[in-house]
């Protein structure tokens, strides 16, 4: 048996279809899980436990808990953006602030040519920055030309090599 509850304007607010074991919210269709939502979703806790937590009990070698983003356009052009995770918090101002991005775009999407950028940005001074972006064949810092520095670390030493981004200098060893 299917079992159906309405809203003021839609006719599957909720929707449990019986026969094919899914749940839906906001529409009547099975878009390909268990749970199919049509809409956005909010999750909310007032304290520090896991808000939405994601567990796989699968026991191969293979990859799980997995995340997916997806952007099925049907138009789909170079330069989109693809996916995009802000992490927000407040300023002492009571403003809401993204203090840091992981973005990916579609540099190329030709067919057997496809290219993309996975970009991460963080708050610099007040004004969100890039900070690293890999590229097919490379990894670029600091494309921005902003004073941010790059250093590697080894066992013994906190510069093992140093770039020092605000005064154009390469260092080994040493910060200086």
């Amino acid at each position: 048996l299917d079992f159906r509850v309405e809203s003021n304007g839609n006719a599957n607010m909720i929707f449990v279809d019986g026969g094919s074991d899914h749940v839906n919210i906001g529409t009547s269709s099975d878009l390909g899980a268990v749970l199919n939502v049509n809409g956005s979703g909010y999750f909310t806790t007032a304290d520090n436990t896991d808000t939405l937590e994601l567990v796989s009990t699968d026991t191969d070698a293979s990859s799980g808990p997995n995340v997916r983003l997806y952007r099925n356009s049907a138009s789909p052009a170079d330069g989109d953006i693809i996916g995009q995770i802000d992490f927000e918090g407040r300023n002492d101002n009571s403003q809401d602030v993204v203090y840091g991005r992981i973005r990916s775009v579609a540099s190329d999407v030709s067919d057997g040519t496809e290219d993309a950028r996975l970009i991460f940005e963080t708050m610099i001074a007040g004004t969100i920055s890039e900070t690293m972006r890999a590229i097919g064949t490379e990894t670029v810092f600091n494309d921005g030309s902003a004073d941010i520095d790059f250093r590697v670390e080894s066992n013994g030493k906190t510069h093992a090599i140093f770039v020092d981004g605000g005064n154009d200098h390469v260092c080994i060893n040493t910060s200086d």
